[in-house]
């Protein structure tokens, strides 16, 4: 390669300069500040471990499996896994590492890592941020995670016109147990209902057991008054059906009174992360964006693999997709050279107070710092703060 390339950072890779890169931290501790104060532990987690625990190895960590960048370990000559995601990690030590009793709340902010961009124009290095609550399976827990989730977006000043989804994949997952479908024609529902092809999805269910309520289940899946009317009785008796219906009516209604100026809609055929999740998924969505800001849903058991399988909701977003396009600039006093005394107390009052001052070297001018806003200079016996 050229040396006039080698500094070039592969796709989906990019730096963080000051202006933004201040942006995103001040966010970043806002935002792990205000998971605490609702009692979200926080937890590191390595960036590289054993695959089998990045991955878990199962279908429904499939797809996390695809975007697990993965290396050999030299010491040990097994396979090792970056990080695609943290919430595996999380259920690792909450299985095993610090397996309390009760309710257990985390969060937890760090970069991983994908082998593509999951998103159009999304960054393959995203800086990950999320809270996760284990050990209660109520939908006082769901509602609990998305009210956080909608806080944490406030406190990024992002909250202006987005729009909340709300899905339960159980809706679909008692269906296809009902009619007995086999896997593949279960995926190929599945992706119709992405895809939002209903054209096709009539076509398709024509011949299926329950072929009209799947159909149903597409064609209203923004209503569910109306998505009522058009199921079979058989289909709404069905006690799983059921209880996945009303777990998301009651969501609605509990959200829709503790954020009454937000928008909010149901989808129940989005079922991104199908397998992956268990009941209530929920996504938050900015005008003009086609990525969420924000996603997550309940994934009970995801702990099994370790040895402890329990209850599990939360979300995650990407803090540097929360802060795109927003820059500050920084302020920077100079102060001249010396050692005065006075100058030097100056200097030191300055920075206690949270101002960032530089002290020209040597010969140096204000040149020699081209980004500086302020200097720092001597009038009338006292040391001055000016904007340059």
């Amino acid at each position: 390669m050229p040396i006039s390339e080698t500094w070039l950072l592969p796709d989906g890779v990019a730096d963080v300069l000051p202006e933004q890169a201040q942006v995103v931290e001040t966010l970043r501790r806002h935002t792990l500040d205000f998971l605490a104060s609702r009692g979200y532990q926080l937890v590191y987690t390595p960036f590289i471990e054993y695959i089998e625990s990045l991955s878990l190895l199962s279908e429904s960590n499939h797809d996390l499996d695809l975007v697990t960048f993965k290396v050999i370990d030299q010491l040990s000559g097994r396979l090792l896994g970056v990080r695609a995601d943290m919430t595996p990690q999380v259920a690792r030590i909450d299985a095993h590492v610090r397996s309390i009793e009760g309710v257990a709340r985390y969060c937890y902010a760090g970069t991983v890592l994908h082998t593509k961009p999951q998103n159009f124009n999304s960054s393959r290095a995203p800086l990950q941020l999320g809270a996760e609550l284990y050990g209660h399976d109520s939908i006082e827990a769901d509602v609990e995670m998305i009210d956080v989730m909608l806080g944490l977006i406030q406190q990024a000043k992002a909250l202006d016109g987005v729009h909340l989804d709300l899905g339960h994949v159980g809706l679909f997952r008692s269906l296809v147990e009902r009619a007995g479908l086999n896997k593949q024609t279960e995926q190929d529902l599945s992706d119709l209902y992405q895809r939002k092809a209903l054209p096709e999805l009539e076509e398709f269910t024509q011949d299926l057991a329950f072929g009209s309520d799947f159909y149903a289940l597409g064609r209203y899946a923004s209503d569910l008054d109306a998505l009522e009317r058009h199921l079979s009785d058989e289909v709404l008796n069905d006690v799983a059906f059921q209880d996945a219906l009303n777990a998301l009516k009651s969501t609605l209604i509990q959200i829709q009174s503790r954020w009454p100026a937000l928008q909010i809609g149901i989808d129940v055929v989005e079922l991104r992360s199908y397998h992956y999740h268990t009941g209530l998924m929920y996504a938050v969505y900015a005008p003009n964006r086609a990525a969420p800001l924000a996603q997550g849903g309940r994934y009970d058991g995801i702990g099994e693999h370790f040895g402890r399988a329990r209850p599990a909701t939360g979300f995650s977003c990407d803090l540097y997709a929360l802060c795109a396009g927003q820059f500050k600039q920084i302020e920077t006093i100079v102060a001249p050279n010396g050692q005065d005394q006075s100058l030097l107390e100056a200097i030191a009052v300055a920075r206690q107070q949270g101002l960032a001052v530089i002290q020209l070297l040597g010969e140096d001018d204000l040149s020699s710092v081209p980004y500086a806003t302020h200097q720092l200079r001597h009038v009338n016996g006292t040391w001055q703060i000016e904007k340059i």
